[in-house]
């Protein structure tokens, strides 16, 4: 994980120009500096561009000999322009402290990364986002509600970050892109090393309607030692960390401990008392976490209201023949899935898989015990 650094020296505002990315981009890539003395640099220096180009002696007065020594090794072999455009060619950019695309509420972080690696876009709207993470073996329960609240927040306009998994993750990320939201997934890998496999189209898709991110350069394997660090990125961009499901040993958990640190609220999702799977979730209940049921409850206690809406999502969206024989039978107020299927003339299974999709679209809210009602 990258060297702390004290949140008087986040560059905040900094005019960085465009071509500093290429140092940047070198620079964060020398063993031993880090966020702290890549922030030391900038002061001394006025720029990365400076810094790169400077004699040893002057570098010195920042630098210790181990990470000089480095710094000046890299140097002797490394064009930086010439290794920003392989990234380019790659169809990835580069973003950092002081650069416009950078988010803002990670720059304010304690050992924010030096460097992202982006495919896709990061915009504006994505200073109100929050993290939806969980367990990779979730229960049914707990892919619902990951669904359920993924869905709410993307439709009130709230961008949607997970870190790509299966089980919790990758739901809240689909969810997002259904109801026609924007979702960020952070990697613990390089962006051309998608993890799971069965991810790859996923990851697409998030690109095209949000961005895929990553502080680790191409070609990096998703090592376990990797995870800590990307969690820490998923916890800084958001206002809020949803748990949805995690045992007593759950990368979530580490996720939520960041997000403490980092000032970010942390809000926990009820479980079974009999399911491993929410152990450490309903641990973190007991010790006076934040309960919440759905969407609303997380918009509720962050004050972004209901008013928030994508343009995305605004486009209607269209309905196939069952779906649309459901919700005519669908009323203001909640009716029993049964009697749903009954008057829709399909079967109570073929309905509540119907009514899943319909409800991640936006079109129905399950007020528990199998009701639904029209949104």
């Amino acid at each position: 994980m990258p060297e702390a650094i004290a949140p008087d020296d986040v560059l905040r505002d900094a005019e960085v120009p465009a071509t500093d990315a290429a140092f940047w981009l070198a620079i964060s890539r020398v063993p031993h500096i880090g966020p702290a003395r890549i922030a030391r640099l900038v002061e001394r220096f006025g720029s990365l561009e400076v810094a790169w180009c400077a004699p040893r002696q002057a570098l010195l007065a920042v630098l210790e000999p181990k990470p000089l020594s480095e710094l000046l090794a890299v140097r002797a072999r490394a064009d930086p322009q010439r290794e920003l455009e392989r990234i380019t060619a790659l169809g990835m950019r580069v973003t950092h402290p002081g650069d416009r695309e950078y988010p803002r509420l990670l720059a304010e972080i304690s050992g924010r990364p030096s460097i992202l690696y982006v495919r896709g876009e990061i915009v504006t709207d994505d200073d109100a986002s929050v993290a939806i993470v969980g367990t990779r073996r979730a229960t049914p329960y707990g892919l619902q509600c990951a669904g359920r609240i993924g869905a709410e927040l993307a439709q009130a306009g709230v961008t949607v970050i997970s870190g790509l998994a299966r089980g919790v993750d990758g739901v809240a990320h689909r969810a997002a892109l259904e109801s026609g939201g924007r979702t960020i997934a952070v990697l613990g890998s390089g962006l051309d090393v998608i993890s799971p496999g069965e991810h790859r189209l996923l990851a697409e898709k998030i690109a095209a309607q949000g961005a895929v991110i990553s502080e680790f350069p191409p070609g990096a394997k998703p090592d376990a030692q990797n995870f800590p660090a990307r969690n820490r990125i998923i916890s800084g961009m958001s206002l809020g960390v949803v748990v949805v499901e995690a045992p007593r040993r759950s990368g979530a958990l580490i996720t939520a401990t960041f997000a403490a640190d980092q000032g970010r609220e942390v809000f926990v999702v009820p479980g079974s008392v009999f399911a491993q799977a929410s152990e450490g979730t309903n641990a973190m209940l007991r010790d006076g976490a934040r309960i919440v049921r759905d969407g609303a409850d997380v918009l509720d206690d962050l004050n972004l209201g209901m008013g928030r809406v994508s343009s995305v999502q605004q486009a209607q969206m269209p309905l196939d023949d069952n779906e649309r024989l459901l919700y005519m039978a669908l009323r203001d107020e909640a009716r029993h899935i049964d009697e749903l299927a009954e008057e829709a003339g399909l079967g109570a299974g073929q309905a509540g898989a119907l009514l899943l999709t319909m409800e991640l679209k936006g079109l129905v809210r399950n007020h528990g015990a199998q009701f639904y009602v029209r949104r």
